[in-house]
Protein backbone atom coordinates (compact mmCIF):
# COMPACT_ATOMS: atom_id res chain seq x y z
CA UNK A 1 0.00 0.00 0.00
CA UNK A 2 1.13 3.56 -0.75
CA UNK A 3 -1.25 6.34 0.23
CA UNK A 4 -0.99 10.12 0.06
CA UNK A 5 -3.14 10.37 3.19
CA UNK A 6 -0.95 11.69 6.02
CA UNK A 7 -2.89 9.58 8.52
CA UNK A 8 -2.14 6.41 6.53
CA UNK A 9 1.49 7.45 6.16
CA UNK A 10 2.28 8.05 9.85
CA UNK A 11 0.15 5.12 11.07
CA UNK A 12 0.00 4.40 14.82
CA UNK A 13 3.68 4.72 15.58
CA UNK A 14 6.12 7.31 16.92
CA UNK A 15 5.05 10.09 14.54
CA UNK A 16 1.41 10.15 15.61
CA UNK A 17 1.99 12.25 18.73
CA UNK A 18 3.97 14.74 16.64
CA UNK A 19 1.13 15.25 14.18
CA UNK A 20 -0.23 18.54 15.62
CA UNK A 21 3.25 20.07 15.59
CA UNK A 22 3.91 18.95 12.02
CA UNK A 23 0.59 20.42 10.92
CA UNK A 24 1.39 23.70 12.67
CA UNK A 25 4.73 23.93 10.86
CA UNK A 26 3.25 23.22 7.43
CA UNK A 27 4.24 19.56 7.07
CA UNK A 28 0.73 18.70 5.94
CA UNK A 29 1.15 16.39 2.95
CA UNK A 30 3.10 13.19 2.36
CA UNK A 31 5.44 14.33 -0.47
CA UNK A 32 6.58 17.29 1.65
CA UNK A 33 7.08 15.12 4.74
CA UNK A 34 9.37 12.85 2.75
CA UNK A 35 11.83 15.65 1.93
CA UNK A 36 12.45 16.68 5.54
CA UNK A 37 16.15 16.90 6.35
CA UNK A 38 17.95 16.74 9.70
CA UNK A 39 17.67 20.48 10.27
CA UNK A 40 13.91 20.38 9.65
CA UNK A 41 13.51 17.43 12.02
CA UNK A 42 15.49 19.18 14.76
CA UNK A 43 13.38 22.34 14.36
CA UNK A 44 10.30 20.45 15.58
CA UNK A 45 12.28 18.52 18.22
CA UNK A 46 12.01 15.09 16.66
CA UNK A 47 13.43 12.28 18.76
CA UNK A 48 15.82 9.74 17.27
CA UNK A 49 13.00 7.19 17.20
CA UNK A 50 10.74 9.61 15.30
CA UNK A 51 13.48 10.37 12.78
CA UNK A 52 13.98 6.64 12.25
CA UNK A 53 10.22 6.16 11.85
CA UNK A 54 10.07 8.86 9.16
CA UNK A 55 12.98 7.27 7.30
CA UNK A 56 11.33 3.85 7.49
CA UNK A 57 7.91 5.03 6.37
CA UNK A 58 9.35 7.07 3.49
CA UNK A 59 11.20 3.96 2.33
CA UNK A 60 8.05 1.85 2.58
CA UNK A 61 5.97 4.50 0.78
CA UNK A 62 8.40 4.47 -2.16
CA UNK A 63 7.83 0.72 -2.44
CA UNK A 64 4.06 0.75 -1.79
CA UNK A 65 4.55 -1.29 1.41
CA UNK A 66 3.02 1.03 4.03
CA UNK A 67 0.80 -1.79 5.31
CA UNK A 68 3.84 -3.11 7.16
CA UNK A 69 4.74 0.24 8.73
CA UNK A 70 3.28 -0.29 12.19
CA UNK A 71 4.70 -3.80 12.62
CA UNK A 72 8.19 -2.86 11.40
CA UNK A 73 8.28 0.28 13.52
CA UNK A 74 7.06 -1.57 16.62
CA UNK A 75 10.03 -3.95 16.35
CA UNK A 76 12.30 -1.14 17.55
CA UNK A 77 14.74 -1.83 14.73
CA UNK A 78 15.99 0.94 12.45
CA UNK A 79 15.80 0.60 8.68
CA UNK A 80 19.41 -0.62 8.15
CA UNK A 81 18.82 -3.41 10.66
CA UNK A 82 15.55 -4.42 9.01
CA UNK A 83 17.19 -4.55 5.59
CA UNK A 84 19.78 -6.97 6.93
CA UNK A 85 17.17 -9.47 8.18
CA UNK A 86 16.80 -12.75 6.33
CA UNK A 87 13.82 -13.53 4.14
CA UNK A 88 12.67 -16.07 6.72
CA UNK A 89 12.78 -13.47 9.52
CA UNK A 90 10.87 -10.87 7.51
CA UNK A 91 8.22 -13.46 6.71
CA UNK A 92 7.87 -14.97 10.18
CA UNK A 93 8.20 -11.83 12.30
CA UNK A 94 6.20 -9.37 10.17
CA UNK A 95 4.02 -11.59 7.95
CA UNK A 96 5.60 -10.11 4.85
CA UNK A 97 4.73 -11.86 1.59
CA UNK A 98 7.60 -13.12 -0.52
CA UNK A 99 6.91 -10.72 -3.38
CA UNK A 100 6.76 -7.85 -0.91
CA UNK A 101 10.05 -8.95 0.62
CA UNK A 102 11.65 -8.71 -2.81
CA UNK A 103 10.50 -5.09 -3.10
CA UNK A 104 11.52 -4.31 0.47
CA UNK A 105 15.11 -5.49 0.15
CA UNK A 106 15.54 -4.00 -3.34
CA UNK A 107 17.13 -0.62 -2.65
CA UNK A 108 16.70 0.34 -6.31
CA UNK A 109 12.96 -0.31 -6.37
CA UNK A 110 10.95 0.46 -9.51
CA UNK A 111 8.76 2.67 -7.31
CA UNK A 112 11.59 5.05 -6.59
CA UNK A 113 12.10 7.36 -9.54
CA UNK A 114 14.89 9.77 -8.65
CA UNK A 115 15.38 12.86 -10.75
CA UNK A 116 18.89 14.06 -11.56
CA UNK A 117 21.03 14.94 -8.57
CA UNK A 118 20.84 18.61 -9.58
CA UNK A 119 17.45 18.80 -7.87
CA UNK A 120 18.25 19.88 -4.33
CA UNK A 121 14.89 20.73 -2.81
CA UNK A 122 14.26 22.72 0.29
CA UNK A 123 10.96 22.36 2.14
CA UNK A 124 8.01 24.36 0.83
CA UNK A 125 8.03 26.69 3.83
CA UNK A 126 11.49 27.82 2.70
CA UNK A 127 10.67 28.01 -1.00
CA UNK A 128 9.10 31.45 -0.85
CA UNK A 129 12.48 33.05 -0.21
CA UNK A 130 13.88 31.84 -3.51
CA UNK A 131 14.32 34.37 -6.30
CA UNK A 132 12.72 33.79 -9.70
CA UNK A 133 16.09 34.47 -11.28
CA UNK A 134 17.78 31.93 -9.05
CA UNK A 135 15.51 28.91 -9.23
CA UNK A 136 16.05 26.27 -6.57
CA UNK A 137 15.63 23.69 -9.33
CA UNK A 138 18.12 23.09 -12.09
CA UNK A 139 18.25 20.27 -14.60
CA UNK A 140 21.47 19.27 -16.32
CA UNK A 141 20.36 18.06 -19.72
CA UNK A 142 23.83 16.68 -20.36
CA UNK A 143 23.61 14.24 -17.45
CA UNK A 144 23.51 10.51 -18.14
CA UNK A 145 20.13 10.12 -16.48
CA UNK A 146 18.60 12.91 -18.54
CA UNK A 147 20.03 11.57 -21.79
CA UNK A 148 18.58 8.17 -21.01
CA UNK A 149 15.12 9.63 -20.43
CA UNK A 150 15.29 11.87 -23.46
CA UNK A 151 16.23 9.00 -25.75
CA UNK A 152 12.91 7.35 -24.88
CA UNK A 153 10.88 10.30 -26.09
CA UNK A 154 9.78 11.14 -29.59
CA UNK A 155 8.69 14.60 -30.59
CA UNK A 156 6.73 14.20 -33.83
CA UNK A 157 7.19 16.80 -36.56
CA UNK A 158 5.98 17.10 -40.13
CA UNK A 159 9.36 15.94 -41.39
CA UNK A 160 9.75 12.26 -40.47
CA UNK A 161 13.52 12.67 -40.56
CA UNK A 162 13.19 14.84 -37.46
CA UNK A 163 11.40 12.24 -35.35
CA UNK A 164 14.52 11.69 -33.25
CA UNK A 165 14.77 15.36 -32.31
CA UNK A 166 15.90 15.59 -28.69
CA UNK A 167 14.23 17.58 -25.97
CA UNK A 168 17.19 19.97 -25.86
CA UNK A 169 16.50 21.00 -29.47
CA UNK A 170 12.76 21.14 -28.94
CA UNK A 171 13.13 23.33 -25.88
CA UNK A 172 14.97 25.90 -27.96
CA UNK A 173 11.72 26.29 -29.90
CA UNK A 174 9.74 27.05 -26.75
CA UNK A 175 9.63 30.82 -26.84
CA UNK A 176 8.08 32.83 -24.10
CA UNK A 177 7.80 36.43 -25.21
CA UNK A 178 5.68 39.17 -23.68
CA UNK A 179 3.96 36.51 -21.55
CA UNK A 180 2.76 34.42 -24.49
CA UNK A 181 4.06 31.05 -25.56
CA UNK A 182 4.56 31.04 -29.33
CA UNK A 183 5.30 27.38 -29.81
CA UNK A 184 4.88 24.34 -27.59
CA UNK A 185 6.11 20.76 -27.74
CA UNK A 186 4.29 17.52 -28.57
CA UNK A 187 5.82 14.31 -27.26
CA UNK A 188 4.97 10.61 -27.30
CA UNK A 189 6.70 7.27 -27.01
CA UNK A 190 7.55 5.50 -30.29
CA UNK A 191 5.06 3.15 -31.91
CA UNK A 192 6.12 -0.49 -31.58
CA UNK A 193 5.37 -3.07 -34.31
CA UNK A 194 2.27 -5.04 -33.33
CA UNK A 195 1.53 -8.63 -34.32
CA UNK A 196 4.68 -8.81 -36.49
CA UNK A 197 3.72 -5.56 -38.21
CA UNK A 198 0.22 -6.72 -39.17
CA UNK A 199 -1.45 -4.19 -36.87
CA UNK A 200 -0.79 -0.48 -37.22
CA UNK A 201 -0.64 1.80 -34.20
CA UNK A 202 -3.11 4.69 -34.13
CA UNK A 203 -1.75 7.89 -35.63
CA UNK A 204 -1.18 10.80 -33.28
CA UNK A 205 -1.18 14.55 -33.86
CA UNK A 206 2.05 16.37 -34.67
CA UNK A 207 1.09 19.83 -33.47
CA UNK A 208 0.26 21.17 -30.04
CA UNK A 209 -3.46 21.60 -29.53
CA UNK A 210 -4.55 25.23 -30.08
CA UNK A 211 -5.31 27.06 -26.86
CA UNK A 212 -8.96 27.79 -27.81
CA UNK A 213 -9.53 24.02 -27.89
CA UNK A 214 -9.09 23.77 -24.12
CA UNK A 215 -9.83 27.18 -22.57
CA UNK A 216 -13.63 26.87 -22.62
CA UNK A 217 -13.94 23.20 -21.65
CA UNK A 218 -16.49 22.78 -18.87
CA UNK A 219 -15.11 20.88 -15.86
CA UNK A 220 -16.38 20.03 -12.39
CA UNK A 221 -14.26 19.58 -9.27
CA UNK A 222 -14.71 16.18 -7.65
CA UNK A 223 -12.04 16.50 -4.94
CA UNK A 224 -9.87 19.30 -3.54
CA UNK A 225 -6.17 19.02 -2.85
CA UNK A 226 -5.87 16.59 0.05
CA UNK A 227 -4.81 17.97 3.42
CA UNK A 228 -4.51 16.19 6.73
CA UNK A 229 -7.80 15.70 8.55
CA UNK A 230 -9.88 16.27 5.44
CA UNK A 231 -12.97 14.14 4.92
CA UNK A 232 -12.62 11.75 2.00
CA UNK A 233 -15.81 12.83 0.29
CA UNK A 234 -16.49 13.21 -3.40
CA UNK A 235 -18.46 16.43 -3.84
CA UNK A 236 -19.30 17.60 -7.34
CA UNK A 237 -19.15 21.38 -7.65
CA UNK A 238 -20.91 23.53 -10.28
CA UNK A 239 -19.27 23.52 -13.74
CA UNK A 240 -16.50 26.01 -14.42
CA UNK A 241 -14.44 27.04 -17.43
CA UNK A 242 -11.12 25.25 -17.61
CA UNK A 243 -9.25 28.52 -18.12
CA UNK A 244 -10.12 29.44 -14.52
CA UNK A 245 -7.77 26.67 -13.38
CA UNK A 246 -4.61 28.30 -14.70
CA UNK A 247 -5.69 31.94 -14.64
CA UNK A 248 -3.06 32.80 -12.02
CA UNK A 249 -0.72 29.78 -11.92
CA UNK A 250 0.58 27.33 -14.54
CA UNK A 251 -0.77 23.80 -14.28
CA UNK A 252 0.16 20.23 -15.09
CA UNK A 253 -3.01 18.44 -16.22
CA UNK A 254 -2.82 14.65 -16.04
CA UNK A 255 -5.57 13.14 -18.20
CA UNK A 256 -6.35 9.75 -16.67
CA UNK A 257 -7.59 7.03 -19.02
CA UNK A 258 -9.21 5.05 -16.19
CA UNK A 259 -8.61 5.62 -12.45
CA UNK A 260 -8.79 1.88 -11.68
CA UNK A 261 -6.12 1.03 -14.28
CA UNK A 262 -2.87 -0.17 -12.70
CA UNK A 263 -0.76 1.83 -15.15
CA UNK A 264 -2.78 5.03 -14.66
CA UNK A 265 -2.56 4.70 -10.90
CA UNK A 266 1.18 4.11 -11.05
CA UNK A 267 1.74 7.16 -13.25
CA UNK A 268 -0.39 9.34 -10.98
CA UNK A 269 1.47 8.12 -7.91
CA UNK A 270 4.90 8.79 -9.36
CA UNK A 271 3.95 12.26 -10.59
CA UNK A 272 2.30 13.36 -7.34
CA UNK A 273 5.24 12.03 -5.33
CA UNK A 274 7.24 14.91 -6.87
CA UNK A 275 4.75 17.51 -5.60
CA UNK A 276 7.41 19.48 -3.62
CA UNK A 277 9.25 20.17 -6.89
CA UNK A 278 6.12 21.52 -8.56
CA UNK A 279 5.20 23.48 -5.42
CA UNK A 280 8.59 25.17 -5.51
CA UNK A 281 8.05 26.06 -9.17
CA UNK A 282 4.57 27.44 -8.50
CA UNK A 283 2.90 24.75 -10.64
CA UNK A 284 -0.46 23.14 -9.84
CA UNK A 285 -1.01 19.40 -10.23
CA UNK A 286 -4.50 18.46 -11.46
CA UNK A 287 -5.93 15.09 -12.51
CA UNK A 288 -8.74 14.93 -15.08
CA UNK A 289 -11.21 12.05 -15.50
CA UNK A 290 -13.65 11.50 -18.36
CA UNK A 291 -15.97 9.32 -16.25
CA UNK A 292 -17.58 10.01 -12.90
CA UNK A 293 -17.82 6.78 -10.91
CA UNK A 294 -17.83 7.81 -7.26
CA UNK A 295 -16.42 4.54 -5.94
CA UNK A 296 -13.53 4.80 -8.38
CA UNK A 297 -12.76 8.38 -7.37
CA UNK A 298 -12.76 7.30 -3.71
CA UNK A 299 -10.31 4.48 -4.46
CA UNK A 300 -8.07 6.82 -6.49
CA UNK A 301 -7.99 9.86 -4.15
CA UNK A 302 -6.02 10.39 -1.97
CA UNK A 303 -4.39 6.97 -2.13
CA UNK A 304 -2.75 7.31 -5.55
CA UNK A 305 -3.27 11.04 -6.11
CA UNK A 306 -3.55 13.71 -3.44
CA UNK A 307 -4.28 16.66 -5.71
CA UNK A 308 -7.41 18.15 -7.24
CA UNK A 309 -9.48 15.73 -9.36
CA UNK A 310 -11.76 17.13 -12.09
CA UNK A 311 -14.50 15.62 -14.21
CA UNK A 312 -14.42 16.45 -17.93
CA UNK A 313 -17.95 15.48 -18.94
CA UNK A 314 -17.53 16.36 -22.65
CA UNK A 315 -14.06 14.74 -22.81
CA UNK A 316 -12.71 18.01 -24.19
CA UNK A 317 -9.16 17.51 -22.93
CA UNK A 318 -9.09 13.95 -24.25
CA UNK A 319 -10.29 15.16 -27.65
CA UNK A 320 -7.63 17.88 -27.64
CA UNK A 321 -4.96 15.19 -27.14
CA UNK A 322 -6.23 13.51 -30.30
CA UNK A 323 -6.40 16.65 -32.42
CA UNK A 324 -10.15 17.11 -32.01
CA UNK A 325 -11.21 13.48 -31.72
CA UNK A 326 -10.78 10.82 -29.09
CA UNK A 327 -7.67 8.69 -29.45
CA UNK A 328 -8.79 5.10 -28.81
CA UNK A 329 -7.31 1.64 -28.97
CA UNK A 330 -8.67 -1.89 -28.51
CA UNK A 331 -7.54 -4.26 -25.76
CA UNK A 332 -6.43 -7.02 -28.15
CA UNK A 333 -4.60 -4.89 -30.72
CA UNK A 334 -3.50 -2.13 -28.35
CA UNK A 335 -2.39 -4.26 -25.42
CA UNK A 336 -2.13 -8.00 -26.12
CA UNK A 337 -0.33 -7.46 -29.46
CA UNK A 338 1.69 -4.46 -28.25
CA UNK A 339 5.01 -5.33 -26.54
CA UNK A 340 5.49 -1.78 -25.28
CA UNK A 341 2.09 -1.77 -23.56
CA UNK A 342 2.88 -5.11 -21.93
CA UNK A 343 6.22 -3.71 -20.72
CA UNK A 344 4.36 -0.70 -19.29
CA UNK A 345 2.01 -3.05 -17.43
CA UNK A 346 4.92 -5.00 -15.95
CA UNK A 347 6.55 -1.75 -14.86
CA UNK A 348 3.40 -0.74 -12.97
CA UNK A 349 2.90 -4.25 -11.58
CA UNK A 350 6.39 -4.16 -10.10
CA UNK A 351 5.30 -1.20 -7.99
CA UNK A 352 2.71 -3.32 -6.17
CA UNK A 353 -0.20 -1.19 -7.35
CA UNK A 354 -3.68 -2.70 -7.08
CA UNK A 355 -6.14 -2.52 -9.97
CA UNK A 356 -9.71 -3.13 -11.06
CA UNK A 357 -11.52 -3.21 -14.38
CA UNK A 358 -14.36 -0.78 -13.76
CA UNK A 359 -15.13 1.87 -16.33
CA UNK A 360 -14.20 2.66 -19.93
CA UNK A 361 -10.56 1.91 -20.71
CA UNK A 362 -10.03 2.44 -24.45
CA UNK A 363 -9.85 6.25 -24.53
CA UNK A 364 -6.19 7.28 -24.35
CA UNK A 365 -4.99 9.89 -21.89
CA UNK A 366 -1.92 12.07 -21.66
CA UNK A 367 -0.59 15.20 -20.04
CA UNK A 368 -0.64 18.95 -20.64
CA UNK A 369 1.54 21.68 -19.20
CA UNK A 370 -0.39 24.92 -19.51
CA UNK A 371 1.02 28.38 -18.81
CA UNK A 372 -0.77 30.94 -16.67
CA UNK A 373 -3.35 33.24 -18.16
CA UNK A 374 -3.69 32.85 -21.91
CA UNK A 375 -0.06 31.93 -22.52
CA UNK A 376 -1.05 28.57 -24.01
CA UNK A 377 0.05 24.95 -23.97
CA UNK A 378 3.78 24.53 -23.42
CA UNK A 379 3.88 20.73 -23.52
CA UNK A 380 1.53 17.96 -24.60
CA UNK A 381 2.28 14.28 -24.01
CA UNK A 382 0.13 11.67 -25.73
CA UNK A 383 -0.43 8.13 -24.45
CA UNK A 384 0.31 6.40 -27.75
CA UNK A 385 0.64 2.99 -26.09
CA UNK A 386 -1.41 1.92 -23.08
CA UNK A 387 0.54 2.94 -19.98
CA UNK A 388 2.98 5.42 -21.56
CA UNK A 389 4.13 8.03 -19.02
CA UNK A 390 5.43 11.51 -19.71
CA UNK A 391 9.10 11.44 -18.60
CA UNK A 392 9.38 13.46 -15.40
CA UNK A 393 12.63 15.26 -16.35
CA UNK A 394 10.89 16.58 -19.46
CA UNK A 395 7.87 17.78 -17.52
CA UNK A 396 9.97 19.45 -14.82
CA UNK A 397 12.22 21.14 -17.39
CA UNK A 398 9.22 22.62 -19.19
CA UNK A 399 7.81 23.84 -15.88
CA UNK A 400 11.17 25.37 -15.00
CA UNK A 401 11.07 27.31 -18.27
CA UNK A 402 7.60 28.58 -17.38
CA UNK A 403 8.93 29.77 -14.03
CA UNK A 404 11.80 31.61 -15.71
CA UNK A 405 10.43 33.09 -18.96
CA UNK A 406 13.44 35.39 -19.43
CA UNK A 407 15.78 32.41 -19.29
CA UNK A 408 13.67 30.52 -21.81
CA UNK A 409 13.54 33.47 -24.16
CA UNK A 410 17.29 33.96 -23.87
CA UNK A 411 17.87 30.30 -24.74
CA UNK A 412 15.72 30.69 -27.84
CA UNK A 413 17.51 33.83 -28.95
CA UNK A 414 20.93 32.25 -28.43
CA UNK A 415 20.03 29.50 -30.89
CA UNK A 416 19.07 32.00 -33.55
CA UNK A 417 15.42 30.92 -33.63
Amino acid sequence: MASFSVEDFIGNGELKELLPKMLEEGWDDVPTLKIMNSEDMDSINMTQQQKAALELRSYLHDRTLLQYGDKLEASGKFLPELLNLSIADLSSQFGMKRGHIARFIDRNSACADPLPAAYNLRPKRMATTTSRNNSILRIDLSSNNSRKMLSMSRIPTRDSSMNDQSLEQALSELRIKDGHIIKGIVAAEPAEPRACGCVQAPTIVEDVSPYPAIENISVQKLTPEYKIGMERLVKTTPPMKASELWRDKPAVLLCIRRPGCIMCRAEAHKLYAKKPIFDALGIQLIAILHEQIESEVRDFWPRYWGGVVLFDRTMGFFKALGGGKLLKDKFITGFVFNPRAIANYKRAKAMGIEQNFKGEGEIKGGLFVVGSGRSGIAYQFIERNFGDWAPLPEVVEICTRLQNPQEAQGASMSTGI
